[in-house]
């Protein structure tokens, strides 16, 4: 709907705007053609009227024609075809409206002086219609700045939701009873290990934290974050937990959202690995094909398990990121086979 039509108050401070021209086109009329000020008035602001609402087309031929990727010769010209052809059923409009005056009170607006103000008229209507066609891209610019504010603000609250959900994850008191009952198991048997355990664990808090509180990291630090909590995990699961990584060439420079796979692959284990009495292979694979960066995670699953419906909440972050930040570029292709799980992310490239 056009962006004027849906507010009662802009139409009406839209409309009264259109005095102004109304007034001026009265006082043209009253001195080039010699008519009668009551006469002028009485033409000049009902086709005002009239005119303003045509003039409400040229919002349509500004967003057939935006001046961001657009021809700048192709859209002067549509929007001068555009003018020519609203001034001319405005000039029809307007003849019908002068035979209506004439009618209703002869003299007042002669109908004989229509064709001396033809010329004024015409001028008129392309000016006012290539007018409105600026304010409307100006009004155009303004609402797309404002949803690039709040798609940007949203993005904000996604990257925010993401890290709190990871951080709950870090902090989950499964996460940490497991991670200290570990510890506490390896303090008898082992103290320099148990000792290692600790400090990947506050190592692994403290990275989560500082990069979540940033807006791009390189895929290097979000492996080495994800890395981490694998660590954490192959104490817990020994053998059954293994882990494979490949990375491309030219991938570990290239700029990625924080968190963006800690999510993925905490889902693979807790709701892969851990449900499988051998456990499996967890992997996790990058490559960059062109200006596209791809990072794959695999794991096996339990078929006899009972699908969830729709995604969890982790996919719909990492979904939801990925289109607030990159749009159509990016994508993320999720493929359950009943014995396999995988994920597919799909985003630009940016980097060295």
């Amino acid at each position: 709907m056009h962006p004027i039509l849906k507010d009662r108050r802009t139409l009406a401070v839209y409309l009264l705007a259109w005095l102004a021209p109304g007034l001026m086109l009265a006082t043209l009329l009253a001195i080039t053609v010699k008519a009668s000020w009551s006469g002028a008035i009485c033409f000049s602001l009902p086709a005002m009227l009239v005119y303003a609402f045509m003039s409400l087309s040229a919002w349509y031929v500004c967003r057939a024609f935006p001046l961001p990727g657009t021809d700048i010769a192709k859209t002067l010209s549509s929007l001068f075809i555009a003018a020519l052809l609203s001034s001319a059923l405005w000039l029809l409009a307007c003849y019908g409206w002068a035979s209506a005056l004439e009618w209703m009170e002869p003299g007042l607006a002669p109908r004989e002086s229509y064709p001396d103000s033809l010329p004024l008229l015409a001028s008129f209507g392309i000016g006012l219609f290539l007018i409105a066609a600026a304010v409307h891209y100006l009004i155009e610019s303004l609402q797309s700045a404002r949803r690039t504010e709040r798609n940007a603000l949203e993005l904000q609250v996604l990257a925010r939701d993401a890290e709190l959900k990871a951080l709950r994850a870090q902090i989950d008191p499964h996460f940490l009873f497991n991670s200290l009952n570990s510890i506490s198991a390896l303090t008898s048997t082992d103290s320099a290990a148990a000792r290692t355990m600790t400090l990947m664990l506050a190592d692994f808090l403290r990275m989560s934290m500082n990069y979540g509180a940033l807006e791009m990291i390189r895929l290097e630090q979000e492996i080495a974050l994800v890395q981490h909590f694998l660590d954490i995990e192959k104490v817990r699961f020994g053998s059954r937990l293994v882990v494979r990584t490949e990375i491309g060439e030219g991938t570990l420079s290239a700029q990625v959202p924080p968190l963006l796979l800690q999510p993925l692959v905490e889902n693979a284990v807790n709701h892969g690995i851990a449900q499988l009495p051998d456990g499996g292979l967890l992997l996790l694979r990058t490559e960059r094909d062109g200006k596209s960066l791809r990072l794959i995670i695999r794991n096996p699953v339990d078929p006899r398990r009972i699908k969830p419906r729709g995604e969890g909440m982790g996919l719909q972050i990492v979904r939801q990121r990925l289109e607030r930040l990159y749009g159509v570029e990016s994508s993320m292709d999720v493929q359950d086979t009943g014995g396999e799980f995988v994920v597919v992310l799909t985003l630009p490239h940016h980097g060295s």
